[in-house]
């Protein structure tokens, strides 16, 4: 149970926190930038979400994601193998990596077949979402990262943040209307090289 009374606790003032368990790390350590960065991504959805008025389907997939990000971070927080422990580390498991697959196949059967790379923009909601897809793809190269210097890091926290970025991708084309109104890459448009440049 989360029990939140005072904001500030001035314990972090020499530049240190407190992870779930374990001893204080700095504010830039590597686990503290993953869950920091999981935490961004999670605001971006929320920003994304002021624009899902007429799209129910999409607002309750999002507000699911957001209450996993909370899960990640817990999980991130967490360090070390989970032996031996006098409680049970909230983690990320297959099962939601799993929801997330079920999720981007079948938003992605209504939408047009690519021809070229899409440019984030098109709609309101579509480019919050490509904002917060790029904000998925950092906290996972962090995560990588960190699993590098702590290879007990939870490799299902990897691989949701794959599968979330991927979603994002596919949510972003549905809020253009399923690929209609999408932003098309046309490469060397600009480089004085093509008719239009």
């Amino acid at each position: 149970m989360v029990k939140l009374n005072k904001i500030y606790t001035k314990t972090g003032d020499d530049g240190t926190t407190g992870l779930v368990d374990g001893p204080r790390r700095q504010k830039d350590d590597l686990r503290v930038e993953a869950y920091g960065t999981v935490d961004e991504a999670n605001a971006a959805i929320g920003l994304a979400r002021l624009n899902t008025k007429d799209m129910a389907r999409v607002d309750h997939a999002l507000g699911r994601i957001q209450n996993d990000l909370f899960d990640l971070g817990s999980d991130l927080a967490t360090p070390g193998p989970d032996e031996g422990r006098s409680y049970t580390a909230l983690r990320v498991t297959a099962r939601q990596v799993e929801w997330l697959e079920g999720q981007i196949d079948a938003f992605n059967e209504a939408l047009t077949p690519l021809t070229s790379f899409v440019l984030p923009g098109g709609t309101a909601l579509s480019a919050a979402l490509h904002l917060a897809r790029t904000i998925t793809r950092r906290a996972e190269r962090v995560c990588v990262a960190t699993k590098r210097a702590e290879p007990d890091l939870n490799p299902e926290a990897i691989r949701y943040l794959n599968r979330l970025s991927d979603l994002l991708f596919v949510l972003g084309r549905v809020a253009n209307g399923n690929g209609s109104k999408d932003v098309l890459w046309e490469p060397g448009r600009n480089t004085g090289t093509t008719k239009d440049g």
